[in-house]
C-alpha cells in the first residue's frame, strides 16, 4: 500500500529521512520538463534547456553566498561526499603531489586526514577508502552534547595533514557544529606550518535552519542534497571554493566543470532551486514554530516516559530533531508499533538502520543500551501541533500497555 503525507491517516515525523517534495518545487520540474535538448548540444532546444539549468545554479548560488560557477550539480549528498573527498584524493594522486611538500607515488602514503567520528556513512566509507591509499585517518569524537570543538580538532592536526571534514550538522541527533571556529583554527595551522588544509562539511539538512553563506562558514568544500530541503530526489550540489581541485569521481563526458559526467539533468536542477528559494524565505519562522513544537514534546515525553534520555543537547541542535533512549525498550519494536499507529519515525540514519547500534550515540560517550536503543522523531513544515498531542498520547499508551518488548542486552 502506498502512503502520502497527504493521507489523514499517517502522521510523518521522519524528515530527517527525507522531505516531502513541494507542490512549488514539482511545477517547476513539470514545466522544466518540456525542454527537450540536450544542455551540452548547441541547437536552439539545447540552449533553452542550458539556460534553465544555469539559472538554476545562479538561484541556488545566490541562496549560498557564492557564484554560480563554483557550484557542480550532483547526484544527491552521497556522490557530492565522494567527489568532495574522494575527488581530492584522486586529484593528488594524479598530480603526484599532497600539497604539503610531498610528491606521492601511487598511494596517499605520508598524508593525514581528519573526520569527525559522528559522520554519515557517505562520508565515512570515503575516508575507510582514503585509509585502503595509504592515508592516515583521526576520527574525532564529540563531546557529551555531541559537539566537535575547535579544540579537539586542533589537538589532532598535523604539519603533513591535508583534509578535515566536519559534517554542519548531525544527521541523527542535529547538533550544530561551530564551523566558523573550527574553519580558523585551521587557517591558524595553515599560517604557523605553511601549508594547506582543505575544510569540508556535509551540510545536510543544515540549510533548512541555519542561515547558509558557505564564506562566512569558512569550508573550501560544502555537500548539500535537495532532498533534505523539500526537492527532488536524486539531485545536490558540492560548492568548491578556488583554494579547492579535486577530479571527478563519475567518468565519461565533460559536464559539470569536467567534475561530474553524465547529462545534466535540467528538471531536478530546477526543481531543487525552487525548493531551496522557498524553504529560504520561511527558514527564520519556520525555526521558531518547530523549535516550539520539539521542545514540548521532549518536555511532555520526558515528564512522563521514565528513564528516558535525550540525546545531545536541544539547545545546540537543529530545531526540529528528537533523538532519545528509554531503558527496557526495544525501539525497533517500537518503532513499528508507532507505525501500525500511523506514525512514521526511525530508530537511526536511514541509510544505517541495519546497523544494530548508532555510532553518532556511541560516540557521545553514553551506554551501551542508549546506542543500541535510540529513536528518532524529526518534525516538518507540515507538523502541527495537535499531530505532536497525537503522537505523545499514543506513544505513551504503547509503553503503559506494554506492547513493546524490554530490550535484553542492556549494559
Amino acid at each position: 500500500m502506498w502512503f502520502s503525507k497527504s493521507s489523514p491517516a499517517r502522521v510523518y515525523l521522519d524528515h530527517a529521512s527525507a522531505t516531502p517534495l513541494l507542490h512549488e518545487a514539482a511545477e517547476a520540474m513539470r514545466e522544466a520538463e518540456k525542454l527537450v535538448g540536450n544542455p551540452g548540444a548547441i541547437h536552439a532546444e539545447a540552449v533553452a534547456a542550458k539556460n534553465a539549468l544555469n539559472d538554476a545554479r545562479e538561484r541556488i548560488a545566490l541562496l549560498l553566498g557564492v557564484k554560480a560557477r563554483e557550484l557542480v550539480f550532483t547526484s544527491g549528498l552521497t556522490e557530492a561526499n565522494n567527489l568532495a573527498i574522494v575527488g581530492f584524493a584522486r586529484r593528488m594522486l594524479v598530480d603526484g603531489f599532497s600539497g604539503q611538500g610531498r610528491t606521492l607515488s601511487g598511494s596517499l602514503d605520508g598524508t593525514h586526514w581528519i573526520v569527525s567520528a559522528i559522520e554519515h556513512s557517505s562520508v565515512l566509507e570515503c575516508f575507510s577508502e582514503i585509509e585502503r591509499l595509504g592515508g592516515s585517518v583521526t576520527h574525532v569524537s564529540p563531546n557529551e552534547k555531541g559537539i566537535i570543538t575547535p579544540e579537539s580538532i586542533v589537538a589532532v592536526l598535523k604539519p603533513e595533514t591535508v583534509f578535515v571534514s566536519v559534517g554542519w550538522a548531525n544527521n541523527e541527533i542535529g547538533s550544530v557544529q561551530p564551523l566558523g571556529k573550527i574553519a580558523q583554527a585551521i587557517r591558524l595551522h595553515e599560517e604557523k606550518h605553511g601549508t594547506r588544509v582543505i575544510f569540508h562539511a556535509d551540510a545536510g539538512q543544515a540549510p533548512l535552519y541555519e542561515p547558509t553563506v558557505a564564506h562566512s562558514l569558512g569550508v573550501d568544500l560544502l555537500s548539500i542534497s535537495a532532498s533534505k530541503l523539500y526537492g527532488p530526489h536524486g539531485v545536490g550540489c558540492l560548492y568548491l571554493s578556488n583554494r579547492t581541485n579535486v577530479a571527478g569521481v563519475v567518468l565519461g563526458g565533460k559536464q559539470e566543470r569536467e567534475l561530474r559526467a553524465g547529462t545534466e539533468n535540467v528538471a531536478l536542477a530546477v526543481g531543487f532551486a525552487a525548493a531551496f528559494e522557498l524553504v529560504a524565505r520561511e527558514r527564520h519562522d519556520e525555526s521558531k514554530r518547530l523549535k516550539t513544537l520539539r521542545d514540548a514534546l521532549a518536555r511532555e515525553l520526558s515528564e512522563n516516559t521514565p528513564g528516558l534520555v535525550i540525546n545531545g543537547d536541544l539547545k545546540h541542535a537543529l530545531p526540529h530533531m528528537l533523538n532519545i533512549s528509554i531503558p527496557d525498550i526495544h525501539s525497533e519494536y517500537l518503532t513499528l508499533a508507532l507505525d501500525h499507529e500511523g506514525f512514521a519515525v526511525s530508530t537511526k540514519s536511514a541509510c544505517n538502520e541495519g546497523q544494530k547500534a548508532s555510532h553518532v550515540v556511541e560516540a557521545l560517550g553514553a551506554e551501551l543500551w542508549r546506542a543500541e536503543n535510540t529513536l528518532r522523531i524529526s518534525l516538518g513544515r507540515a507538523t502541527t501541533r495537535k499531530e505532536i498531542t497525537h503522537f505523545r498520547e499514543t506513544f505513551s499508551r504503547l509503553l503503559s500497555h506494554a506492547i513493546v518488548p524490554a530490550w535484553t542486552s542492556r549494559s
